[in-house]
């Protein structure tokens, strides 16, 4: 990978932190969790995407690595998004 990709690649992944950082502040507390029960689905593909580079044949074993903590950090992201998610519409039901 040359330098000039290289800085596009950084200088996108600063401008996506930014935005990120924008748009979560201002969404009001009450749409939060909700939102965050929709990005599960998206935490999902990433685990697929994951799972497939953690299972590359490749001859770096850092691909490896990186996919294993991605499916790790993934796998998290669901399962947290799915409980907190579940708690929030246990609040809602009738006793």
């Amino acid at each position: 990978m040359d330098m000039n990709t290289l800085v596009m690649l950084l200088a996108l992944f600063v401008l996506s932190l930014f935005l990120g950082v924008e748009l979560i502040t201002k969404i009001p507390p009450t749409l939060h969790t909700p939102l965050m029960s929709g990005t599960n689905a998206i935490s999902g593909i990433t685990l697929a995407g994951a799972v497939l580079a953690a299972g590359a044949d490749t001859p770096t074993v850092l691909v490896n690595i990186l996919g294993f903590l991605a499916v790790l950090l993934a796998t998290i992201n669901v399962v947290g998004g799915y409980l907190v998610t579940n708690r929030m519409l246990a609040m809602f039901k009738r006793k």
